[in-house]
């Protein structure tokens, strides 16, 4: 198991050095920037998505979903309001009034 965490960690600062040493010979073309801008979204997508859909392991598609509606709550904050504080704890509340 020690060995599969260093391996990992090995790739993973391989990874990083590649694109933050200024030494290395390497550059980053413009599509493969433009591809890095998606990550970001791919990643909370893949955090949020079972957490809202599939809270105790199973899919839940009811709408008195508590996840579900502080998720629409925090999408709808978000969007009306773009103020991060508004949107973390009115869905925080919305989260718990239905839990």
């Amino acid at each position: 198991m020690i060995t599969t965490i260093v391996v990992l960690a090995c790739v993973t600062f391989a990874t990083r050095y590649l694109f933050l040493a200024k030494n290395l010979p390497f550059t980053i073309g413009p599509k493969f920037q433009q591809l890095l801008s998606f990550s970001a979204p791919c990643v909370l997508t893949a955090i949020w998505v079972p957490i809202v859909f599939m809270p105790n392991g199973e899919f839940i598609s009811q709408l008195n979903n508590p996840y579900l509606l502080g998720a629409a709550a925090a999408v709808f904050l978000a969007f009306k309001f773009k103020n991060l504080y508004l949107t973390t704890f009115g869905s925080l509340i919305v989260f718990y009034l239905f839990f």
